[in-house]
């Protein structure tokens, strides 16, 4: 497990990325899903767009702690997946309506996968990365969307698809991070831990 001196809060609710997080063993020290209005701005590239989210709750997470002593030095990671079609983004499927028009969206095409993270320092400096990484989907039946769809699998997710589960025998190809798609890139995010200091492997020892 991480060294408990180390503090990370991650400004999420995503059991995802809480499991990317433990499967390269970094331990959250607290979870601070922040409620911040994800609606993309007029012509905002995808890419402009997760990078703005994950800065935005990485923020909130920050003022929102800011003054406690016990967080004084926390590191605070935001993130935030956004899935496109060219410059179209496919936002988050709640409704079966919205799952079925994003599959047959994707379905015989590449799509790209963006996922912004953002770390603020226990000093309060900010850095930032984006991953990207292009899937390609085989061309879907009616009864293959229908039958997805009946999985329930889609719901809340961007893209209306998660690839750790079903639609992984959906892709074709993928050029880039697999992580990145499940939700959080684990090279990007454990290169920032580790630049600004954060002892990433100290969670690795047997015991």
């Amino acid at each position: 497990m991480t060294d408990p001196k180390q503090k990370l809060i991650l400004a999420s609710g995503s059991p995802r990325r809480l499991e990317l997080l433990h499967q390269v063993g970094i331990e959250p020290t607290r979870l601070m899903p922040m409620d911040i209005d994800e609606t993309p701005a007029r012509l905002e590239h995808p890419r402009t767009l997760c990078r703005r989210l994950s800065l935005q709750k990485a923020q909130a997470a920050y003022k929102a702690v800011k003054g406690e002593l016990a967080w004084r030095d926390a590191y605070i990671l935001g993130s935030d997946t956004v899935v496109a079609v060219g410059r179209r983004i496919v936002g988050k499927a709640e409704y079966i309506e919205d799952a079925s028009a994003a599959l047959h969206l994707l379905s015989g095409r590449s799509h790209w996968v963006y996922t912004g993270i953002c770390l603020i320092t226990p000093n309060g400096k900010v850095r930032q990365k984006v991953a990207e990484t292009k899937v390609r989907f085989k061309r879907l039946s009616q009864f293959e969307i229908e039958n997805y769809i009946a999985s329930g699998q889609w719901r809340g997710k961007a893209g209306a698809y998660a690839i750790q589960g079903i639609a992984g025998c959906f892709v074709q190809k993928l050029t880039g991070s697999y992580t990145n798609v499940v939700g959080l890139p684990l090279y990007e995010t454990a290169a920032l831990l580790a630049g600004e200091g954060f002892e990433v492997t100290s969670g690795w020892q047997e015991g």
